[in-house]
């Protein structure tokens, strides 16, 4: 019986469009890409024009058996995948593979997956785009190349296991680069001078200095001037201002927002969004375009009108300004303005609301502001205090968003020439701040702005920097650091420290040891690879030829002629030195040297390899610690571990650092110190202490034991009592008395545990349900 076949990417796709037809057409979903290069060889042909070798993806071979199947029965095959150069690379595999002949291959795209758009795609089909095809081609074997060439030559000069890529290494050495810039920062201080006043009507006004003062002593010099001067008010400045709204979102700034107000890392926004495009709820969500669709604009002007009122309109066309963006799409919005919620997970229904709003305010009026200065005159001094104030005359765009808008301070009436009084005066050092580590977010947009990348590809390679160990996503707690405060208040001046917390990150990028010594050998060896105008200008040739503008073969074969003079030329070279001589131990006269292993990562070593009588010892470095800076005495702190400390009971006790932080070790127990235990400096009393306490809350926690077999023991956990045994703890049934247990009735009890399903394993059952099977 045949049918009209339409093929798309993902199972819910299928199925929302499934639901738009009904039973005219058959919908299926191919998963993704069916044939791609193979893992574990080069599959390029550099000799005949860059030939690649594609296989049928070994979890793919059952669905494109079934897919053959239904295609020798149906009348049309409608190829579906996505509007970009991946999704037409799919359906130009799909028509290979499936070996459809051109009149039987139609190939449809739409931005939104509606009825409407759907059934408008059906009526005008076409066929598969070649340029596209072969602009996604180019970048899969340029890549590939890049990964297959010079990978092997890090394993021979630099590690093994170590791997490049066209567009990772650059973004690791945009990581690498910053890390560099925030260590070699140099902090400055200053001070800013803030006033609390009060009005002739007795009410708060804020002031402060116009400039900041350099130094303490400047600081402290004004201050004391102050001390008798009176405060009046010089000058008033009412201005109007306004405030636009930011266009709709594209890929890089959804991901940027969503990671800002949602916390959510760049890979779980694409993968939020691509639900919501698959349920038919928003646009497509890969593209660089900020165009709204004369549909989407009706919608969002009829939506606003209804909800706000006519004076909130405004319609707005935006365009982007990258040459390479492509126009032919739109910006990310949803498809029916009238729908705030969507989904009944909050995940989900949180980045579809950051989506309504943005695009639902970019056609929204300005929100209107005005905003006065005061300036107020020291009679002993020069300078100015300014007082500001800004207040929402009409809030436009702003009611689109929940949050009720704030003025930014309220200043109370005020005329020219009246005194103010002084409460409080103070100035307070502050300090340069140093370039701010990458988020995902913000690496994303420095990205976007070296057009590094496309929309599809932000994601992956955020992920694929962190899989391969070359940067660490980790959040890290602040130190303290002292401040100076300068306070005049009723005449008096006083001066005090004060201690702030400064340098917590949360979710930054870190490089690791591993990152920089593999940029620094890259940078000079593959100049081309790493170099950030290159790289952008690669992306501006695949879209020229998208767009028919060059042929596929001579831009890779420009790019790789480079490429294997760079190889030839590094594997020339001697091995890249990935350790670091410190110095020579003034107690034991042996050589220190840093070093970073695959097996080890960056650690520190006492001695000398070749010397047989006595061994090197070794020591891990710490987090946040770096080869390249690590000094001498850095390197004696890490070695000074494992410390013996005396004899307890007749054994040692020895304190030493592990992979969970620093313990004591006595008798096989390893005992954790605690966050204010220095490993360094704790004597075997305090060890003594604290090996007796964990003893005593051991014994209180155990319940019973037995002497016939001591692996197993009763114990009382925070959750409650439960049968303790060697890589297994079972909890006791509701109503069983732990204290009258046998050792026969808890071997019982251990043998009908349901077995621990190991974590992030979901069962068939949830793992189908939540793909959409």
């Amino acid at each position: 019986m045949s049918c009209n076949l339409i093929i798309v990417e993902s199972p819910v796709k299928a199925k929302t469009i499934a639901n738009y037809l009904g039973k005219a057409y058959v919908v299926v979903s191919c998963n993704g890409h069916i044939r791609d290069l193979p893992t574990k060889e080069r599959a390029v042909n550099v000799d005949d024009g860059f030939t690649p070798t594609y296989v049928i993806k070994e979890d793919k071979k059952e669905i494109v058996a079934s897919l053959r199947k239904l295609a020798d029965k149906a009348t049309s095959v409608y190829l579906a995948s996505d509007e970009d150069r991946e999704g037409e690379a799919v359906a130009w595999h799909l028509k290979v593979v499936l070996d459809l002949k051109p009149e039987k291959a139609r190939r449809i795209v739409f931005r939104e997956i509606t009825k409407a758009a759907i059934c408008k795609s059906l009526e005008h089909p076409r066929g598969i785009d070649y340029n596209l095809v072969y602009a996604q081609q180019a970048r899969r074997i340029l890549d590939r190349l890049v990964g297959y060439d010079v990978s092997p030559v890090l394993w021979k000069k630099v590690n093994a296991g170590l791997s490049a890529g066209r567009v990772q290494s650059v973004a690791v050495k945009l990581v690498v680069e910053r890390e560099r810039a925030i260590h070699a920062f140099a902090s400055q201080s200053n001070y800013k001078v803030t006033a609390q006043l009060l009005s002739p009507g007795q009410e708060p006004v804020q002031a402060e200095l116009v400039d900041k003062l350099a130094t303490q002593e400047k600081a402290r010099e004004f201050l004391t001037q102050c001390q008798s001067a009176t405060y009046v008010v010089q000058a008033l400045e009412a201005k109007k201002a306004t405030q636009s709204p930011s266009p709709p979102f594209m890929t890089s700034t959804l991901q940027q927002e969503a990671g800002q107000k949602l916390s959510y890392p760049v890979n779980k926004t694409m993968r939020l969004a691509q639900q919501l495009y698959e349920e038919g709820r928003i646009s497509y969500m890969r593209t660089d375009a900020l165009a709204l669709s004369q549909e989407a604009l009706a919608g969002a002007e009829k939506m606003i009108r209804t909800t706000y009122s006519a004076a909130h309109h405004k319609r707005r066309v935006y365009t982007t300004k990258s040459a390479t963006a492509q126009q032919a799409h739109e910006a990310i919005r949803p498809t029916d303005f009238s729908q705030r919620v969507v989904s009944t997970d909050p995940d989900i229904q949180r980045l579809y609301k950051l989506i309504w709003q943005r695009a639902i305010a970019s056609q929204m009026a300005d929100a209107i502001l005005e905003r006065t200065t005061a300036t107020v005159g020291i009679s002993t001094v020069a300078q100015r205090l300014l007082a500001k104030d800004e207040v929402v005359v009409f809030k436009g765009f702003l009611d689109a968003y929940d949050a009720d808008a704030k003025d930014a301070s309220k200043l109370p009436a005020l005329e020219k020439g009246d005194l103010l009084n002084l409460i409080r005066m103070q100035a307070r050092e502050s300090f340069t701040k140093a370039p701010a580590r990458y988020t995902e977010a913000t690496l994303v947009r420095e990205l976007k702005e070296r057009e590094i990348g496309r929309p599809s590809t932000y994601a992956p390679i955020i992920s694929t920097i962190q899989k391969r160990g070359y940067v660490l996503k980790e959040s890290r707690s602040g130190e303290a650091r002292t401040y100076h405060l300068i306070t005049l208040e009723k005449g008096q001046i006083k001066e005090t420290k004060q201690q702030e917390i400064v340098g917590a990150e949360k979710n930054k990028l870190f490089p690791t040891d591993t990152a920089m010594v593999v940029n620094d050998f890259l940078v000079k060896h593959f100049t081309k690879v790493t170099d950030y105008d290159f790289t952008a200008q690669v992306e501006k040739q695949l879209d020229a030829i998208a767009n028919k503008q060059q042929a596929w073969q001579v831009m890779l074969a420009d790019f790789y002629k480079d490429l294997a003079m760079d190889t030839a030329k590094a594997l020339e070279v001697d091995s890249h030195t990935v350790q670091r001589m410190l110095g020579t131990d003034p107690a034991t006269g042996k050589t220190v040297i840093a070093r970073l292993s695959k097996r080890y990562g960056p650690f520190v070593q006492l001695g000398l390899a070749e010397d047989e009588q006595d061994k090197p010892r070794f020591a891990s470095l710490l987090k946040g610690q770096f080869l390249e800076q690590l000094t001498l005495e850095d390197a004696l702190k890490l070695l000074a571990l494992p410390r013996e400390l005396g004899v307890f009971e007749q054994a040692t006790v020895i304190v030493n650092r592990g992979r969970y932080g620093p313990y004591v070790r006595h008798k096989e127990q390893c005992y954790a110190l605690g966050k204010s235990d220095d490993p360094y400096g704790i004597e075997l009393s305090k060890a003594i202490d604290l090996i007796e306490a964990r003893r005593k809350q051991v014994a209180q926690s155990q319940l019973k034991t037995f002497p016939e077999d001591t692996t197993i023991q009763v114990c009382n956990g925070p959750w409650g009592p439960y049968i303790k045994t060697p890589g297994k703890n079972v909890r006791l049934p509701q109503g069983e008395d732990p204290h009258t247990l046998t050792l026969a009735r808890c071997k019982q009890l251990i043998q009908d545990a349901p077995k621990r399903r190991r974590r992030g394993v979901r069962s068939k059952s949830r793992a189908a349900a939540k793909s959409g099977k």
